[in-house]
């Protein structure tokens, strides 16, 4: 081991909130200092690539999975699965079969899923994350992100495989963190989301899973400490979660309107907002009366979006924002016809959607929000360059 030998180990966990983390009081000796973490407006789609660029979604481009076509889409002949009956084409388990195939012949490397997209209005759509976001030219606004960084300055570093399980992630971090080569180490801890979405925040495969985490992780800082001299450890999140109150039929309300869906308007559903594009004022004013009667939600306003980051030019992702209120759920919706125990993507500024940050490092920077951990990552190179 030489003297003075450095490791800056970032661990990320998805969807840990803050209340979470100190209700469970997860790591609270190993890592002392904490604090709530801002998150964005949107779902991981969204607080991923902020993570990584710095930026917010104005900038890097990504939010929803599902944005208008604006020319070539991967979607243009899955009109012809509405042909498929619709007993098959609902069940989950054939659309995730169809989504891993349709992946492939796409040549999408990012993150893929079709989730309930409607066949006959699909070529209507395009997908936003075909790149791996992770890997060089990712990001949809061409941003670098911390690894572009890292790679420039050749920087030895770990990062895990979000294709890959937990358990995969972990042995390979501690496998490489055991050799001691890499300065900077990235893991990545996805499936706390699942739990959280199928029991709430107070099920008990969220309290055995967190158990889990403590015990690994605290496995991935023995193994690197035998091999470094300082350890810095970084556990955050992107968003915390709310259990769910009710569910709002809003589809039902609109397609009861009798407009006509891609002639007088379009629309995404997705499991806590529903975003609108309309090709006439009559389509607008009607969804828009019909939207300030839903008593559980609200339209976004343009400061709110400003202020938020997600003023995209060119109405990308949509222009009207209906936002349900935290613990409300669009159900059925785009994102699947069966409600979820918790969900995301409600208002940033609600104490359920705040993440987590903890560490064990005093001088290190402090971040307030997700486009903050970009700095902190940098600043973690820099100071030891």
């Amino acid at each position: 081991m030489r003297e003075g030998k450095k490791l800056s180990l970032f661990v990320f966990i998805d969807a840990l909130g803050w209340e979470l983390a100190e209700q469970y009081s997860f790591l609270d000796d190993l890592l002392p200092h904490r604090s709530p973490l801002d998150t964005v407006f949107g779902y991981s789609s969204t607080c991923e690539p902020t993570i990584l660029t710095g930026k917010m979604p104005r900038d890097h481009g990504h939010f929803a999975f599902f944005a208008r076509a604006n020319g070539d889409t991967p979607f243009r002949y899955y009109w012809l699965f509405r042909f498929i009956p619709r007993f098959v084409t609902r069940r989950g388990r054939v659309r995730n079969f169809m989504s891993k195939h349709l992946k492939r012949i796409h040549g999408i490397t990012g993150y893929f899923q079709i989730y309930n997209m409607p066949f006959e209005h699909m070529h209507r759509f395009d997908y936003t994350e075909k790149r791996d976001m992770f890997e060089p030219g990712g990001i949809n606004g061409q941003l670098p992100t911390i690894f572009d960084y890292l790679a420039e300055r050749r920087i030895p570093i770990h990062r895990s495989d979000w294709r890959k399980s937990e358990q995969e992630n972990l042995e390979s971090a501690r496998a490489a963190l055991g050799d001691g080569n890499a300065r900077f180490a990235y893991v990545y801890l996805a499936s706390l989301d699942a739990d959280l979405h199928n029991e709430g925040k107070n099920g008990e495969s969220v309290r055995t899973k967190l158990q889990w985490y403590e015990h690994e992780i605290r496995r991935l800082f023995e193994t690197a400490s035998a091999q470094y001299d300082d350890v810095r450890l970084f556990v955050y999140s992107d968003h915390g979660m709310t259990d769910t109150l009710s569910t709002v039929s809003l589809m039902d309300r609109i397609e009861s309107l009798g407009l006509r869906f891609g002639r007088d308007y379009l629309a995404v559903y997705d499991s806590t907002m529903a975003r609108f594009w309309f090709e006439n004022s009559d389509a607008r004013a009607a969804i828009t009366n019909a939207l300030k009667q839903e008593s559980h939600g609200h339209i976004l306003t343009d400061e709110e979006l400003v202020r938020w980051g997600c003023d995209f030019p060119n109405n990308q992702f949509g222009e009207l924002f209906f936002l349900l209120d935290p613990g409300h759920l669009l159900c059925p919706s785009f994102m699947g016809e069966k409600p979820l125990a918790g969900m995301h993507g409600y208002d940033p500024d609600h104490e359920d959607s705040v993440a987590a940050f903890m560490t064990n490092t005093l001088d290190a920077i402090t971040p307030k929000r997700l486009d903050d951990i970009y700095a902190l990552m940098r600043r973690e190179i820099e100071v030891d360059s």
